[in-house]
């Protein structure tokens, strides 16, 4: 569906987000908004305590493969291994002051199975942190990625299912779409995203994580240098794809 007209209604195939900054990005069938996106979105990240740093996945690669998912209070972590914890992350009473693209981000620490899990999948000591919503987002905190986009890339690529590992994006919502980059001439335009109403951002300059498999996290066909060949880009030569949205209200509002 190619949408044309303004408030028009988005064509959501999916919904996807995940609890902990970095790792496997999984489609949510039940996914509520507030102003910060998806309730839950990268509501934790891992922390190197001795850097004083975020983990980011452009860096640590094997995030991917880790998948979490909340029920109720509980954050259940499982490993490409099988080994998994299940439990409601206890607050340490300890704050740390991290890095994350520049800027410092106040993560509250917290204390539990979680941390010696993730630290052995990881080869590093890391802890499980809670952070202020939005704070450990790269850019807005809302995404769009369209299917007739990924499948003009994969075409580009040689890789015709793209589609199927649309993860790799790590988009808040895919949408339905015929043209390709459509989603670009919305700009500045409020649309509607299943219940919430959301102001369509710029293009979302793109980095090597979605070079990486999207259940895995190993590297993959070279969809970014790809990207960059035919594509747009910033001034630091990364290339568009996707662009950026930020929730203004509800459905109704």
């Amino acid at each position: 569906m190619t949408v044309s007209q303004p408030s028009a209604e988005l064509a959501v195939r999916s919904v996807g987000f995940t609890p902990i900054k970095g790792t496997r990005h999984l489609a949510q069938s039940d996914a509520e908004f507030d102003e910060w996106g998806p309730v839950g979105d990268r509501r934790y990240c891992l922390v190197d305590i001795d850097k004083q740093r975020v983990l980011r996945t452009v860096q640590n690669p094997s995030l991917v493969g880790i998948l979490a998912q909340f029920h109720g209070a509980e954050l259940e972590v499982t490993l490409p291994d099988e080994r998994s914890v299940c439990a409601a992350p206890e607050a340490s009473g300890e704050t740390l002051t991290c890095d994350y693209w520049g800027r410092q981000v106040e993560a509250e620490l917290t204390r539990g199975s979680h941390d010696a899990l993730l630290s052995s999948w990881l080869g590093e000591p890391v802890r499980l942190a809670k952070v202020p919503r939005g704070d450990v987002v790269y850019g807005q905190p809302v995404t769009l990625v369209t299917t007739a986009s990924i499948r003009d890339l994969g075409e580009q690529v040689g890789h015709p299912d793209l589609l199927a590992e649309a993860a790799r994006f790590r988009a808040t919502a895919l949408v339905d779409t015929d043209t390709p980059y459509i989603e670009e001439t919305w700009a500045g335009r409020e649309m509607l995203l299943g219940g919430v109403r959301v102001r369509i951002g710029e293009a979302i300059p793109r980095c090597a994580v979605i070079d990486l498999d999207p259940v895995t996290g190993e590297r993959g066909p070279r969809v970014l240098k790809t990207l960059a060949e035919y594509r747009g880009g910033n001034d630091k030569g990364e290339p568009f794809f996707g662009v950026y949205a930020q929730v203004v209200g509800g459905a109704q509002g």
